[in-house]
């Protein structure tokens, strides 16, 4: 996703599908993929020992007991590779996990805790798992189809082609593992990192519906509002589609109070109905999705956060990276910039009939800019590259942003010329440090 498709191409009333919060919830966990893995090599096994019976028998009724005595000795050679496939696979899945675990750990101490989830969702990383533990348990099965008579007149099953797929499953396992070590040196790098998570918020980005401004008087009079009766946490993202539904069938609209990505407490306001009366509590069930941290999914905001939490944590005494300050920077300027011109007003959601069921607020460019700039800025001093690089982003997103939304960006450049005058005493490295760069210092 990219940020001429976020300027050029907005969604204009996209209706998510129903099973889009399913889905992202899926990703963010980390036993989907393996299970379902299991689960489909335990039907393959299946059916390849059902093939390998149905060969067998087919055999012995043609009386090719010669043929079946080959396959013998070829599955006898096949099991010592099972074998020792399968007493090697939980060595190798234990390498893979261990690989992991440094990887998050490095990436939670220097990056962001936030950017774990990068990790967790990485779609390499489950695949490798699954299939790891997918072989594991396929040589188990197949271990166990093997007959102990050695009679080809006898012999109920021959696992010639359970010994096939166990091979093509380790040589799918080899090749995973050199994908999945290539993707994780990737990401241990920081510009990898502030890539992906700029890809993310881009197609967050994306998928908000743009319309015209939500009209309170279009909306008519707020009837009742419902609070929240679940557990506390931050809203990572509500069912639109399941929202818009139940809106429809009672005739109102529902506008949701807090933003994705708040905190939410036990009896607090979180949809606001307007024109008639409140659904029943049953109808709404499933609809909010309360965690324990945020996600990307519907948060256009989350994506500055990471990339602020990144500058900040590179600008502390700890690391001590302004470069790493000036990427982010790089990333966060490019995000702002692909939302200068683009509507940031409450998204509309609507029917099959076009009738507006569900508003759903989103950050304006007012406090997207101070997401990205204010903390930002108050480390920046004593940092040349980092005020100079911020000096030139502002200035480019002054010239991109229409008049009346210049007004933050000039705040933050008055605020930061200001910082600068008062914490560098010599007049020539204020003069440096106040020297619009892209580059920082270069």
């Amino acid at each position: 996703m990219s940020d001429s498709m976020v300027t050029h191409s907005p969604s204009t009333g996209r209706r998510p599908r129903a099973l889009s919060p399913l889905r992202e919830h899926l990703r963010d966990t980390f036993w989907f993929a393996p299970a379902a893995a299991m689960v489909g090599v335990f039907v393959v096994w299946a059916v390849a020992s059902e093939i390998d019976t149905r060969i067998v028998e087919a055999l012995q009724d043609q009386h090719e007991y010669d043929t079946v005595e080959e396959l013998l000795k070829f599955a006898a050679d096949a099991k010592t590779v099972v074998t020792t496939v399968s007493s090697a696979m939980m060595t190798f899945i234990g390498v893979v996990f261990s690989i992991s675990l440094v990887a998050v750990q490095m990436a939670s101490g220097q990056f962001s805790p936030r950017v774990v989830r990068i990790f967790v969702r990485s779609r390499i990383t489950k695949a490798t798992f699954a299939v790891f533990l997918a072989t594991f348990l396929l040589t188990l099965l197949v271990l166990t189809s093997y007959d102990s008579d050695p009679d080809p007149r006898l012999v109920s099953s021959v696992p010639i082609v359970q010994s096939l797929v166990t091979l093509v499953m380790v040589g799918l396992s080899l090749l995973l593992f050199v994908m999945y070590v290539n993707t994780t040196l990737r990401l241990m790098r920081i510009s990898q990192v502030i890539d992906r998570i700029v890809g993310e918020a881009f197609r967050v980005t994306a998928l908000i519906p743009v319309g015209a401004p939500a009209d309170g008087a279009a909306l008519g009079p707020e009837t009742a509002w419902i609070a929240h009766d679940g557990r506390a946490g931050v809203l990572r993202d509500v069912n639109i589609a399941r929202l818009v539904r139940v809106a429809r069938q009672h005739d109102v609209v529902l506008r949701l109070i807090p933003r994705t990505g708040d905190f939410v407490v036990p009896g607090t306001p979180v949809l606001a109905v307007h024109g008639g009366q409140a659904p029943p509590r049953r109808a709404l069930r499933y609809t909010l999705s309360v965690g324990v941290e945020r996600t990307f999914h519907q948060d256009l905001a989350f994506g500055l956060r990471q990339l602020s939490d990144i500058a900040l944590r590179a600008l502390s005494s700890a690391i001590n990276d302004p470069t790493t300050a000036v990427q982010a920077l790089d990333r966060i300027v490019q995000f702002l910039a692909a939302l200068a011109r683009r509507p940031l007003d409450p998204s509309l959601h609507r029917d099959r009939r076009g009738t507006v069921r569900l508003v759903q607020p989103v950050p304006g460019w007012t406090e997207l800019v101070d997401l990205g700039f204010t903390e930002i800025r108050g480390y920046a001093v004593g940092h040349p590259q980092v005020t100079r690089r911020l000096l030139a982003g502002l200035d480019d997103l002054a010239l991109l942003a229409p008049e009346e939304r210049r007004g933050p960006l000039l705040r933050h450049r008055a605020l930061l010329a200001q910082a600068v005058e008062r914490g560098v005493p010599q007049a020539s490295d204020r003069a440096f440090a106040l020297r619009p760069d892209r580059q920082g210092i270069g």
